[in-house]
């Protein structure tokens, strides 16, 4: 038998073993493939190079949103931002995940970037508390920018501030406009109910 093969059949044995421990085990998995292509796995985020891989268990949104309310209430008013807009911002961008990454590469509860966690100053993206007060600390300089108009300034945490000043509205990009309409009807149902 082929050294390939011996490792393929290894391999074969092994993951749907890996696979079960993951199951029963209810805890998340990180991965990262390192300069020599090599993948590595582990259930603890040691390393910041590791990015959440499977998603075990967890709290629901519901829950989320009550474990973070005093951050999210000291972030308002640090900020000048309302609550209810920073939940509706955080339920668009990761229904309160705080371990969510996007495609893109955003990270955390609000989605930062890592150019806009830098600039606001937000050391570990994947802490609640760090990524809740600089996303709404970035918020707030939309806020500020687009005259307090709440539709420009989720555009702009979506599509750009640039952007959205080119076009003085909420620019023709399909992601952007159903990105806007979906915070905007958090905003409202938070706003309805009081939480």
């Amino acid at each position: 038998m082929s050294l390939s093969r011996l490792i393929l059949s290894v391999t074969i044995i092994v993951v749907p073993a890996l696979l079960f421990s993951f199951r029963y085990a209810q805890a998340d998995i990180y991965r990262f493939k390192d300069e020599n292509g090599v993948w590595h796995f582990t259930n603890v985020r040691s390393d910041p190079r590791y990015r959440l891989y499977i998603r075990e268990g967890g709290l629901k949104a519901k829950q989320y949103i009550m474990s973070y309310d005093a951050i999210i209430r000291k972030a308002a008013e640090q900020f000048g931002v309302e609550a209810h807009l920073i939940k509706a911002v955080i339920m668009a961008e990761s229904a309160f995940d705080p371990n969510a990454i996007s495609r893109s590469g955003a990270q955390g509860l609000m989605q930062l970037m890592p150019t806009t966690a830098d600039d606001m100053r937000v050391r570990d993206p994947f802490d609640p508390k760090e990524n809740i007060l600089g996303g709404t600390q970035y918020l707030s300089v939309l806020l500020k920018r687009f005259k307090q108009d709440k539709r420009l300034a989720i555009a702009a945490y979506n599509a750009g501030a640039k952007i959205v000043a080119n076009h003085n509205s909420v620019p023709p990009i399909p992601q952007t406009k159903r990105f806007v309409n979906k915070v905007m009807k958090y905003y409202m149902e938070f706003r309805k109910r009081g939480n």
